[in-house]
């Protein structure tokens, strides 16, 4: 046997001892981290599985309770809604609050889906869900012009910055028209005319309101009230069916102070037409 021979099988010795010693040392780790592993990626997949019963049983539980709604059975369906709202997962959770006031809201209790609305407000995080929900219980108030109620809802949602910003801004308008406040109510509806972000239908509605506004005389100017006031009743006729389209063409253009109000009201005629 050559010394080369003899020196390779020491060296394959040697290092066979050092992997063994190696092996010895750390082996227990090795298979502990790979235990873990399975482990972790085991509880990982039985959360997932869990949740995603818990979700398919709580969407089950409510379209249920949307079934009661449409139905007679409201009592039945204002219960599922509160048992969904404590027990469901967090987004079937706060479908179920929302729906469960706006049941309430329906059958004619104000006071507790504003409390419900206010609830939902105060105890969600995602902003606009928390917006929603103020909105909502502002819109609650406008039939009985609690102008008050309504500004402490919406008034830190009106800022530009703010998505629900022109919803806030017709609660409050409306609230200041059942009230009687006729000029606050359209330098509010003002507001979402100038939006040049807002939709085309709200603008149209929007329009309409100021339209009635200044025929009321808010804004006192005669003429404009009763240019405003034709413009109106061409309007109503054109929805009612009782004179052609045309017409609105021949009334009196609405000549409002603010700029933005001159283009919402053309627009509006234009629509009309």
């Amino acid at each position: 046997m050559s010394n080369d021979t003899i020196f390779r099988e020491v060296d394959e010795e040697l290092r066979g001892d050092r992997m063994r010693a190696i092996w010895k040392r750390f082996g227990p780790y090795v298979i502990g981290a790979a235990v873990a592993i399975v482990l972790l990626v085991g509880v990982n997949e039985g959360w997932s599985w869990w949740q995603n019963s818990q979700s398919a049983a709580a969407s089950d539980k409510f379209y249920t309770a949307l079934e009661l709604a449409d139905g007679t059975d409201l009592a039945a369906a204002e219960e599922a809604f509160e048992e969904l709202g404590q027990s469901a997962p967090a987004g079937y959770a706060t479908l179920a609050r929302f729906r469960q006031a706006g049941l309430l809201a329906e059958q004619g209790q104000t006071a507790e889906a504003v409390a419900a609305y206010d609830g939902l407000a105060t105890s969600e995080s995602n902003p606009q869900l928390k917006a929603l929900a103020l909105v909502f219980a502002a819109n609650l108030f406008i039939d009985a012009g609690d102008v008050a109620a309504v500004q402490q809802r919406v008034q830190g949602l009106i800022s530009d910055d703010q998505p629900m910003r022109n919803a806030a801004r017709e609660a409050l308008g409306l609230a200041q028209y059942k009230a009687g406040d006729l000029d606050a109510a359209r330098q509010t509806l003002l507001q979402i005319v100038a939006d040049p972000r807002v939709s085309r239908d709200m603008q149209n509605r929007i329009e309409l309101y100021v339209a009635q506004l200044t025929a009321m005389g808010a804004g006192g100017d005669a003429e404009q009230a009763e240019a405003a006031a034709a413009a109106a009743e061409a309007i109503d006729g054109i929805v009612s069916g009782d004179a052609p389209a045309a017409s609105v063409g021949d009334a009196p253009a609405m000549d409002v102070t603010e700029p933005a109000a001159t283009e919402g009201a053309d627009t509006g005629t234009a629509a009309g037409n």
